[in-house]
């Protein structure tokens, strides 16, 4: 299976979900389960049920982070060399060429994107036009208005 880019952060903060949802929600949904049992009838026991439901959602929610973490290549973008080329996990500042509006970008693995935070996801189509260049070149973005020129202002290993 193929390896999917991670930055540390995000695997970190993987790792202290699967660590809740383990060690908190489990055991948490098990009494839940128990007490409602005591209750008698299953077939008519609305807490059962919502408790049974809330238990696959735990499960099915642990069995996907594990896949995703071994599926994982974390790459900890302070342990590369800065070149001023754009990689995976660098903090990208762009300027728009027409109407020289500034924002910056970090590059990061589809799961950890967040564009309120700033992290484009490296398969995005900004990060894509981004990846491999060099500060000062200019690129094309294809974006859903039309083509969009930003010029590469600077690149960080943050």
């Amino acid at each position: 299976m193929n390896k999917v880019p991670m930055t540390v952060e995000g695997a970190e903060a993987l790792r202290a979900e699967l660590n809740d949802l383990k060690k908190v929600q489990r055991p948490r949904i098990i009494e839940a389960i128990a007490e409602a049992r005591e209750h008698g009838d299953l077939k008519e026991n609305a807490e059962y049920h919502a408790a049974r439901e809330q238990q696959s959602f735990c499960e099915g929610r642990i069995q996907e982070i594990e896949g995703k973490l071994s599926n994982a290549q974390i790459i900890d973008v302070k342990t590369i060399p800065a070149t001023g080329k754009v990689i995976f996990g660098t903090t990208v500042t762009i300027v728009n060429v027409e109407t020289e509006e500034q924002k910056v970008y970090r590059i990061v693995g589809d799961d950890e994107a967040d564009v309120k935070a700033n992290k484009i996801s490296v398969s995005s189509p900004i990060a894509r036009a981004l990846i491999g260049k060099e500060e000062g070149d200019v690129v094309m973005v294809k974006a859903p208005g039309g083509e969009v020129e930003y010029e590469i202002d600077k690149v960080e290993h943050l």
